[in-house]
């Protein structure tokens, strides 16, 4: 007969192990390097393994193993910058403001261009927007699924979702129009 904590491995394995892939992608695009997000991932499921009876089953579990990625990620990334003080984020004051909504108003800017130039792109976006771009147009997560992940509200998810994609859309523009998606302005 099976133990609790073999029952616990079992569900575990069955329910969690299945989003590894989900959490490994997010983990290098977080940290832009094969051997961290190895380290990320392995530290995430462990961590998720060892809380896995406080997870409430029928609840988002990708949410729920991301939220434990994003707060492992940045204690690593806190201790590593101990000596250099955090950024200060001016934009959360201004967006806890925004009203919030469900839909994404932009649409994905990825759907149908996601490639190394993209990623690239999105790997020098500053941490907060990188994460936010990563967790909505990579991973296709809402609004609200973001800012239960990150801990901020929803206005603050769209604020930077906004401000990262105009970012994205400066540094992509001569790539999207030597690619062909876009053709050049006209100068005046």
């Amino acid at each position: 007969m099976p133990s609790p904590a073999d029952d616990r491995r079992s569900a575990f394995e069955r329910e969690a192990l299945p989003l590894l892939d989900v959490v490994y992608r997010v983990a290098l695009r977080l940290s832009g390097d094969a051997a961290d997000a190895d380290d990320l991932t392995q530290e995430t499921m462990l961590k998720a393994l060892r809380a896995w009876d406080r997870f409430t089953p029928g609840t988002n579990l990708k949410a729920w193993l991301l939220t434990i990625l994003r707060n492992t990620f940045i204690n690593q990334y806190r201790r590593r910058q101990r000596e250099t003080p955090m950024e200060v984020h001016e934009l959360e004051q201004v967006a806890r403001n925004v009203e919030a909504h469900d839909e994404d108003p932009e649409g994905t800017i990825f759907d149908s261009l996601i490639d190394e130039e993209v990623l690239r792109a999105v790997d020098q976006l500053p941490l907060d927007f990188r994460e936010t771009v990563i967790l909505s147009d990579l991973e296709g997560l809402s609004y609200q699924e973001i800012a239960e992940i990150t801990n901020v509200p929803i206005g603050t998810v769209k604020s930077r979702l906004s401000r990262a994609r105009q970012a994205l859309q400066r540094r992509l523009y001569d790539y999207a129009v030597r690619m062909g998606y876009l053709k050049r302005a006209a100068s005046s």
